[in-house]
């Protein structure tokens, strides 16, 4: 791999730069970042367990 494959793999939009998966700092972040938010109304869980319990074939039948 050549460095500017290297570098621009290791750059995640949303990210800050120079950070790792094993960065603790990021992740305390996230962290802070997810307990801030409100929580899901019934609707909203609702629709992502919807949409990832789908049938198999779901997208063969919408063809």
């Amino acid at each position: 791999m050549t460095e500017t494959q290297t570098s621009a793999a290791a750059e995640v939009p949303g990210r800050p730069a120079g950070t790792n998966h094993g960065d603790a700092a990021y992740w305390a972040r996230v962290r802070r970042i997810a307990d801030a938010a409100p929580p899901l109304s019934d609707l909203q869980r609702a629709r992502i367990r919807a949409a990832f319990h789908q049938p198999a074939d779901h997208k063969e039948q919408a063809a």
